[in-house]
């Protein structure tokens, strides 16, 4: 398969590369946090950073080529830095915006795809906002001499008339050089005996991006602390109490020397980040009300953060989700997909190219839909796509990261509706999971295929073509089609009572058959109403529920 130009839609998967790989080495980056704090947030804050662009990116639907999706990508990063590493991460970010902005204005303003040479300059200029951000200091061993080696290799690489595939893998191994140095550069690493964490989480993006253009991930190994590589010799300082970030707008670029030099008084980690209109700023210090009350001298200040500064594990601070509640449907069709999101879940789909996408749903996809739901409690409703051990797992995994999950026992799409009819996120959770899962578990649902070959079942031999009704693990009622099965079947369910039958139709299956039902419901039951919904899922012909 030939390389992948590196265009708006390949950015837009980058991004989204990214953030799937920097949850899944969100543990192993905050493990090796020392520097310049070790606080243990800094993959947290790279992936909170990432998915604020990656939000940004998605809202972009002009046609503007590359420089409209990377100028995107900077202002969300800048918008939702977290931690140091997230603002240097920002200013990466803009670099690429402020190149293919300035070789768009070359090419009438549109820019089609980014080229090595293009991707080693905005590169290169990354390094120089990065330093300028952080007070014009260069520290050794930091992310930044990461950074720098890439640009370097890709630069070089570039000039001698590699392709960006070519040049991307160098850099990978320029990174990767670079980031085992780190211990040599700076005390700190070598005294814990760890790898620069922002310099691991860079090269994550690195890989990602290679990943995208080339179609295959580095493998890389898992790095982990290991003895230190030196005695410690003095006693270190206590670390600053917080860490407080704003944005900065209306701000005369003057005011800016002056609120650096009042917030390097006050504490370190001193960072201040721009973009075209407004600034991002961060320090640590042990008094966060004058670190905001010098941002208020100099301008308005929004986005206030205050966070306690730890030296133990942590995934997300208090207050790091958007919303209290959300509902994480797994769904499979896009009418399906447009019905739960009308009903305010947020949805997961299997993989489009499963051919059956029963249990198609793994724990890592799980959990980074638990994260993107953005919210501190979410209920899942698998709806039978998820196997069991793939859900606890992915379950487990996200209660990990601090957000309160509560998988319902949904076998099916028609089950997960009458959950999502009941939600209310006004309820306790604890009130609103119960009331869910038992609204679920009152719909009485089946399903019902065609049959492909000749087989004897508990409701009597099938052709191939017949129709059939299934409930449980179980065929109850054979047919000469889908929809006799379908009536039968129903009759069947209603046995024990209901007020409403809802059919979900799959893809391919004749709109003739739901109205066939339809008028088999009004003849056989009168009283009883009926929804369908055309959701287009794959395997069975229908999902049929009755509440």
């Amino acid at each position: 398969m030939p390389d992948r130009r590196l265009d708006a839609s390949a950015l837009r998967d980058w991004a989204s590369t990214a953030v799937g790989d920097l949850i899944t080495h969100t543990d192993e980056i905050n493990r090796l946090n020392v520097f310049p704090v070790a606080d243990s947030d800094t993959g947290t804050n790279l992936l909170f950073t990432m998915r604020a662009a990656l939000s940004e990116a998605e809202s972009v639907t002009g046609s503007g080529g590359v420089g409209e999706l990377t100028a995107a990508l900077a202002e969300g990063a800048l918008h939702g830095a977290r931690g140091n590493s997230g603002v240097i991460l920002s200013q990466i970010l803009r670099g690429l915006a402020d190149v293919t902005a300035a070789a768009a204005a070359d090419t009438d303003g549109y820019l089609a795809d980014i080229d090595a040479v293009l991707l080693g300059a905005a590169l290169r200029h990354a390094v120089g906002l990065v330093v300028s951000s952080m007070g014009g200091q260069l520290v050794a061993g930091t992310i930044v001499s990461v950074l720098q080696a890439v640009a370097d290799t890709v630069q070089q690489w570039a000039a001698d008339g590699a392709s960006l595939a070519e040049s991307l893998t160098a850099g990978g191994e320029a990174a990767v050089t670079a980031l085992d140095r780190t211990p040599e550069q700076l005390d700190a690493l070598a005294e814990a005996g760890v790898v620069d964490a922002g310099g691991r989480g860079f090269l994550v993006l690195v890989d990602a991006l290679t990943a995208t253009v080339t179609g295959h991930a580095p493998h890389r190994h898992a790095y982990e602390p290991g003895p230190p590589l030196i005695e410690t010799v003095t006693a270190e300082p206590a670390p600053p109490q917080f860490e407080v970030m704003y944005l900065l707008a209306g701000c005369d670029p003057a005011a800016l020397d002056p609120l650096r030099t009042r917030l390097e008084q006050l504490g370190d980690s001193v960072a201040i980040a721009a973009s075209a209109q407004r600034y991002s700023v961060h320090v640590h210090t042990d008094d966060a009300g004058a670190a905001v009350e010098a941002g208020l001298a100099a301008g308005a200040v929004s986005r206030i953060q205050i966070s306690v500064l730890s030296t133990g594990p942590a995934r997300v601070s208090p207050g790091s989700w958007s919303r209290e509640r959300a509902v994480l449907a797994v769904v499979d069709g896009d009418g399906a997909a447009e019905l739960f999101s009308q009903e305010g879940a947020c949805v997961l789909r299997p993989d489009a190219e499963l051919a059956d996408p029963v249990n198609g749903v793994s724990a890592r996809e799980l959990l980074r839909a638990l994260v993107d739901a953005g919210a501190a409690q979410v209920m899942v409703l698998p709806n039978g796509y998820v196997a069991a051990e793939e859900l606890v797992a992915g379950c487990t995994a996200g209660i990990g990261w601090g957000i309160d999950v509560v998988a319902l026992p949904t076998g099916s799409m028609v089950q997960g509706l009458a959950a999502l009819a009941v939600h209310d996120p006004a309820r306790q959770a604890v009130d609103d999971g119960y009331s869910m899962a038992r609204a679920a578990a009152a719909a009485r649902h089946g399903s019902v295929r065609t049959a492909t070959e000749q087989a004897l079942t508990w409701a009597g031999s099938c052709e191939p073509g017949d129709g059939l009704g299934i409930a449980g693990d179980e065929v109850l009622v054979v047919a000469e089609d889908v929809t006799g099965a379908a009536a039968g079947l129903i009759d069947l369910l209603l046995v024990a009572g209901g007020e409403l039958v809802t059919v979900l139709t799959g893809a391919g299956t004749d709109p003739a058959v739901a109205e066939a039902l339809a008028e088999h419901i009004h003849r056989r039951h009168p009283g009883i109403e009926f929804a369908t919904y055309a959701t287009g899922h794959r395997g069975d012909e229908l999902l049929i529920g009755v509440e």
